[in-house]
């Protein structure tokens, strides 16, 4: 009983909340509703009108006269009309709530998943974020559709108990004797319904995110052979959700005529009450019309009213996962200061620290500093740090402890965007809208294809783009599945690139890319520093690349060992030797493996 009380607690919060959004909207289709409601009381007073002055005198008298009738006909189509304006004023009114409140939420959602930091985006499933700015957004709404016909059925219910207690008192007693069995099956029916419909939409999230993940992971699952183990974990949820979907159906079909029954009953009680009370002479035949007409209309109030709590399990359990991502914590804090709109930009790192799980440091008292122009590349093992450090660089998330600084401004001091337009990051795992290749390396941003075929020059990226069907107007598909792993990279290189940051940060961003083509991209950017144009951080494994580099930074266990020219690190460490050796040593081995394994094969067919 508890849960009931809360459930319905919380729902007619919701529908609060709404109501003061959308006040305006609410309060015309609310009148539209109520309109409807009242002439739909009026057709019973029409109805009944029509039996004592019309009906009844025709059949007495065997004739009606042309005004009577056409009074009749006109108070009966005057009536529809506006009922008719009634519904349409509830109806678009209620749509038109409904949707502006979804679309409010889904802004919302989306503004607070663009401000909270990535951190609190790893410990979510893109399948929950989608569902809560989809199906729990609808779900929270969903009471907005017969909100106003249940409060326009409400008044509507009012005006039809006064009329029958005007018309006969003993009879509207007895007619409204089938009240409290209609009000108990109606809670009977939300006890029994409102745990399955909770269930369901619990489903409905949890399948969205596994689908979310089969698709997103497709190669994973196609190239390991895991479509049935796939399908059959997508199915077993699916399965789920449809026998609570069927249940709470089944519970439905169970109500629904025990509800449209009762007040049948109540009418056939009344019509036999009425019959004696007619021979009695205690009342009129138009009285009885009347009464019995009322009966039939003042039992949808109840069932509307029944619809809208129905859809509060539901609206609750959805706007509790939208709130639960509009109130969560971890925004980052902006400044106001601004940065330097031209010019390499000068990097400090001091003392940085920083950890994903409080136990397990992954930076620890990092410092360093690249002075304007100048390239830096980041060396070191597997889990030494350095994704990490390009990711607090560009203030994807904010140090435990220690400060960033770009042009010896703190990072957390600069305005929102600030930092987005001096420093630009491209990342190992290159992402491509499906867009055109203007569109992916723009972005919608007002440049030129001049500056567009600049930036794919230095990325090295011109060549295989001209060569394309359309140019800069050929779309790449979804991811860019159009292009190679080396052309994805370089695009979105070309991308940083034509936004003329101050500061480049590249996370092994050529790693796909052949060598010789992975030198000139780097000479590029080197020659367009010298210009004034970026300072580079790179994190890099060969030794072409580190080699090109002004200083190389040593990481290892989350911290800074060793610094100096690669030449320096490589005479005096035998652990950084031993390290970018082994890069370029395994490689090698994995080619020649492959240029190996066709001339074996060759050998034993001569054979």
């Amino acid at each position: 009983m508890s849960t009931r009380t809360s459930t319905l607690r919380d729902g007619f919060a919701v529908i609060g909340v709404g109501i003061r959004r959308e006040p305006w909207i609410f309060a015309a289709s609310t009148l539209g509703s109520v309109l409807f409601g009242a002439l739909t009381v009026a057709d019973a007073w029409v109805l009944g009108w029509s039996t004592e002055h019309a009906v009844l005198p025709a059949f007495r008298d065997g004739e009606i006269s042309a005004g009577l009738l056409w009074a009749v006909l006109a108070l009966f189509v005057g009536v529809a009309i506006l009922r008719a304006v009634g519904i349409v004023a509830r109806r678009l009114g209620a749509g038109i709530m409904q949707y502006r409140l979804q679309a409010h939420d889904r802004r919302a959602v989306t503004r607070q998943y663009l401000r909270l930091p990535m951190e609190w985006h790893q410990r979510h499933p893109t399948g929950e974020l989608l569902s809560n700015a989809n199906s729990d957004v609808e779900a929270a709404w969903s009471p907005i559709a017969p909100l106003p016909m249940a409060v326009g059925t409400i008044v509507m219910m009012v005006i039809a108990i006064g009329q029958m207690l005007f018309a006969d008192v003993v009879l509207a007693l007895v007619g409204l004797l089938v009240f409290p069995a209609v009000v108990l099956a109606n809670v009977s029916y939300q006890k029994a319904a409102s745990p399955l419909m909770t269930k369901a939409q619990a489903l409905r999230s949890e399948l969205s995110g596994i689908a979310h993940e089969s698709f997103d992971g497709a190669q994973v699952v196609k190239t390991l052979g895991r479509e049935t183990e796939e399908t059959a974990r997508f199915a077993e949820v699916a399965h789920a959700l449809r026998d609570v979907s069927v249940r709470a159906g089944r519970v439905r079909a169970a109500f629904d005529p025990v509800l449209a029954a009762l007040p049948n009953l109540g009418v056939l009680i009344v019509l036999a009450v009425g019959v004696a009370r007619v021979r009695s002479g205690h009342t009129d035949p138009g009285d009885v019309v009347t009464i019995g007409y009322l009966l039939t209309i003042v039992s949808f109030p109840i069932r509307s009213i029944g619809w809208l709590l129905g859809e509060f399990p539901r609206s609750v359990v959805g706007y509790g996962r939208v709130a639960r991502v509009l109130a969560a914590s971890g925004e980052m804090q902006y400044g106001a200061a601004r940065l330097a709109a031209t010019g390499p930009a000068a990097l400090e790192v001091d003392r940085l620290s920083y950890a994903y799980d409080a136990a397990v440091p992954v930076l620890s008292d990092v410092s360093f500093e690249v002075a304007p122009g100048r390239s830096v590349a980041l060396v070191g093992a597997t889990a030494a740090g350095k994704s990490t450090l390009t990711t607090l660089i560009t203030r994807l998330v904010d140090p435990d402890a220690g400060a960033i600084r770009v042009d010896g401004t703190d990072l957390r001091d600069l305005a929102p965007a600030a930092l987005a337009g001096a420093v630009a990051v491209v990342p190992q795992t290159a992402f491509l809208f499906d867009d055109t290749v203007r569109g992916n390396v723009t972005l919608g941003a007002a440049i030129d294809d001049a500056e567009v075929w600049a930036a794919l020059r230095t990325a090295q990226a011109d060549g295989f783009v001209a060569a394309l069907p359309h140019g800069l107007d050929t779309r790449l598909g979804e991811r860019g599945t159009s292009l190679s792993g080396g052309q994805r990279q370089r695009v979105s290189l070309a991308r940083a690139v034509v936004r003329k940051p101050r500061l480049l940060v590249l996370d092994d961003a050529t790693s796909a890319v052949d060598p010789e083509v992975e030198a000139r991209i780097l000479s590029a950017l080197r020659e367009d520093a010298g210009d004034g144009g970026a300072t580079l951080v790179v994190v890099a494994y060969r030794k072409a690349t580190i080699g090109l580099a002004d200083e190389v930074l040593h990481l290892a266990d989350g911290r800074v060992v060793d610094r100096g020219t690669h030449q320096e690190l490589l005479d005096r460490s035998p652990v950084y030797a031993d390290l970018v050796n082994a890069y370029e040593t395994e490689p090698a081995a994995q080619s020649a493996a492959q240029s190996a394994a066709p001339s074996a094969a060759q050998s034993g067919e001569d054979a």
